[in-house]
């Protein structure tokens, strides 16, 4: 029976996560920030597909409530087999623009909850010297994107520590991984025109955004669920996910 925590899983890419996992016997601790009633017809929906199921509200750029939600779900399942940090905001706009607050919510949101939840799973993973982290990261942690400064920032603070975490926890048998996604069809990208998506899939070589179930597929595919005993020898790294785009 593998417990399994997925953050921000109230839609898009983190619904599409918490599907692809759920299955009967699976524990799933699921949340998000502020949209309850899609939380709660996710949560029905992996109910309906045979999972056990903790969802809460809340934001795990907080660390009180990180440790909330970590110490119910390990309360309700026992020590979590698998973390994935999806939470995750973008604020577009010019850098001269941006107020501090603006800064600081999305530093929160997209890396600052990863410290929160990873140190809340990392001592019961330690302990038994097994598990998996896996972050949902972007291409412009890599390459930077114009007015999504702090957006790139925060992504690329993830990517890095991936590999420095994953250095850390290898001795004790535990794997860090994220997927740096390009243009995901969700609705962090439904700001988008339909001049500007054209232009935007024009640019991409496969032909279209990506699909948050893809994106579900390859998580599922790295963290070796479908394979019980997957070596954790995959670890440290940002794998690209675009399209070929960047």
């Amino acid at each position: 029976m593998s417990t399994i925590i997925i953050t921000g899983a109230s839609r898009g890419i983190g619904r599409a996560l918490a599907h692809r996992y759920a299955a009967p016997g699976v524990n799933l601790a699921i949340c998000c920030l502020h949209r309850e009633e899609d939380l709660r017809e996710t949560e029905k929906l992996l109910q309906e597909k045979g999972a056990f199921v903790y969802a809460a509200l809340g934001d795990v750029g907080d660390y009180a409530f990180a440790e909330a939600f970590a110490g119910e779900a390990q309360r309700l399942f026992g020590p979590p087999d698998l973390l994935i940090n999806n939470a995750g905001i973008s604020w577009v706009g010019l850098f001269s623009e941006m107020r501090p607050e603006d800064w600081d919510k999305v530093i929160r949101t997209n890396l600052t909850s990863v410290y929160n939840m990873t140190s809340q799973v990392l001592p019961d993973m330690i302990h038994k010297k097994a598990g998996q982290i896996l972050n949902i990261s972007s291409v412009w942690g890599e390459a930077g994107a114009s007015c999504e400064v702090a957006y790139s920032a925060a992504k690329g603070g993830m990517n890095a520590l991936t590999r420095a975490l994953a250095k850390e926890l290898a001795p004790s048998g535990i794997a860090v991984n994220a997927i740096a996604c390009g243009a995901i069809d969700t609705e962090m990208n439904h700001f988008l025109t339909d001049e500007e998506l054209l232009s935007l899939t024009d640019e991409i070589p496969a032909g279209r955004l990506g699909k948050a179930e893809e994106v579900a597929e390859l998580a599922y595919r790295i963290t070796g669920q479908n394979a019980p005993g997957a070596t954790p020898y995959l670890t440290g790294q940002v794998i690209t996910f675009d399209g070929g785009w960047i």
